[in-house]
């Protein structure tokens, strides 16, 4: 037997599944592509979550849009990060090319140009479903951790949650966060220090230094009403294709703090509403983050722990977390250590340090009889990308060079005219495209502020009216004292003693007489 029939054997045999599989492409031994020599990806373990890296224009994104096409197919919902732009093309069908005909043909599939459901999403003013989630959603914790707050500062943010729930305070908005944290050390100090002791001003308003750092990377878009539904995520069409749910970002690229605050918010939501799904045969969404390093770059330790930790639990729920970046070494190794399916397109050594990280990348990949790892990963071709995924039983399926099969859909953005004709089919912008700014924190603390200014007026001007007359009284006291005091002349020898004396004797005398 050949090479190239054993290698033929080896990569059949041990792409043999017995549930449902994705065909991604066909392996390639020594430059040339096997036809039948499929590189299937069960869907058993796609909630494993995977790896599409490799260099600028290898074909990263076409894989992502190969993944997102055929897990549509089978009904399985998807979650989209549109980074640059692009991935919009995936609701309409491929107008094709003989290229495609050609890879199709060495591959053994059959090529259906096909157009698939799709719900545009933003988190900005841009046109689409309009995400949004409420403070009290995020949580003491998760918010404390998006901020990078200190133990202290935390603990406030905790004590300013429980107040907020004890008095029926909506925490809806940011403008609602930043009032509350004010009353606590101005006008509800007193409060506050009687129910949880004191709060320290510098440490509130390094707080509220924070929130206004997130609010200019546009976080008060997010945040607020109508909070989004997670369940609007699993939807399936008429069809029974799930919907590709695309969240457009082309506007905040230069803002990883408000992407990182979605992302991680959304997999708690994720995590805190959907049931346990144990080893099920298929996933109830997968999830592709492109541009993955925004996520990572500015995230802080906290944020990472959280990342990580949610990478490992959030499985469980039948969700696939799928990282597209440029290079492995983008993602954290306790990050990339969970990552069952890894797509690798090419890599470039200019410098020393590219060389460096091949060598890095080629050692996170299953040993090969049939390829030298680290020299392959230089040569592939655009549309060529070295796969290993997870077989049933969740083993790594041998490394195989594959040529990539080609996306049914259009390979570019939609038009301004086709991205207003599908939101207006949308049933989810009408739902949740309405600006709700209903009575919260903010405007209740305002009216307890004011009626307590009122009661607090009204209070000093009875006082001040009863000192009013109680100087009057004393000045009517004053004034009557002096009155009896100074008494008419004529009335005081009148009632004088001698007077008197003198009238007695003159009567005495007139009546002896």
């Amino acid at each position: 037997m050949s090479s190239k029939d054993s290698f033929f054997k080896y990569i059949t045999e041990s792409n043999t599944t017995k549930g449902d599989f994705i065909p991604i492409g066909a392996a390639m031994l020594d430059g040339e592509t096997l036809t039948n020599a499929f590189v299937k990806i069960p869907l058993k373990t796609m909630n494993r979550h995977g790896l599409i890296a490799g260099a600028t224009g290898t074909g990263k994104t076409k894989s992502l849009q190969v993944l997102a096409e055929n897990l549509s197919d089978k009904g399985i919902p998807i979650l989209l990060m549109d980074i640059k732009g692009d991935l919009s093309g995936l609701a309409q069908p491929s107008t094709g090319h003989p290229k495609i005909t050609e890879r199709h043909e060495k591959i053994g599939l059959p090529f259906e140009p096909k157009g698939f459901p799709v719900e545009l999403l933003t988190l900005s003013e841009q046109d689409g479903v309009r995400l949004r989630a409420t403070v009290s959603e995020f949580g003491p914790v998760l918010l404390s951790r998006i901020l990078d707050l200190t133990e202290t500062q935390s603990g406030i943010v905790s004590v300013i949650f429980q107040y907020c729930d004890n008095h029926k305070l909506p925490l809806l908005d940011l403008k609602d966060f930043k009032k509350i944290l004010q009353y606590a050390t101005q006008e509800g100090k007193a409060e506050f220090n009687e129910a949880y002791g004191r709060i320290s001003t510098s440490s509130t308003g390094a707080i509220l230094r924070k929130i206004v750092e997130l609010e200019q990377q546009g976080a008060d878009l997010f945040f607020g009403e109508t909070s989004f539904d997670t369940q609007d995520l699993l939807r399936i069409d008429e069809n029974g294709r799930g919907y590709i749910n695309i969240i457009r970002l082309t506007d905040i690229q230069d803002r990883p703090k408000l992407f990182s605050t979605f992302m991680l918010s959304l997999l708690a939501e994720i995590y805190s509403t959907f049931p346990e799904q144990g080893d099920s045969d298929r996933p109830e969404l997968i999830i592709f983050i492109d541009e993955a390093h925004l996520i990572f770059d500015e995230a802080s330790k906290a944020l990472l722990n959280q990342i990580e930790s949610m990478v490992k639990l959030i499985r469980s729920k039948g969700v696939g977390l799928y990282f597209v970046t440029q290079n492995p070494t983008d993602v954290p190794e306790e990050v990339l250590s969970q990552l069952g399916l890894k797509i690798q397109h090419a890599l470039r050594a200019f410098t020393a340090k590219d060389r460096k990280a091949i060598k890095l990348t080629a050692q996170n990949y299953p040993d090969s009889d049939y390829y030298d790892t680290e020299a392959l990963l230089t040569s592939l071709g655009i549309g060529e990308a070295l796969v290993s995924a997870l077989d049933e039983k969740g083993r790594p399926t041998p490394l195989a060079a594959t040529l990539m099969r080609a996306p049914m859909s259009r390979m570019d953005v939609l038009s301004a005219e086709e991205i207003n004709t599908l939101n207006a089919h949308s049933k989810l912008v009408k739902k949740y495209n309405e600006t709700i700014d209903r009575e919260s924190a903010y405007e209740l603390l305002n009216d307890k502020i004011e009626q307590a200014e009122a009661k607090e007026l009204k209070e000093k001007a009875k006082k001040e009216q009863e000192a009013l007359e109680k100087a009057a009284s004393k000045k009517r006291s004053r004034t009557t004292r002096t009155r009896s005091s100074a008494m008419n002349p004529i009335v005081k020898v009148l009632t004088s003693a001698t007077f008197i004396r003198s009238v007695f004797g003159i009567l005495t005398k007139v009546m002896k007489k």
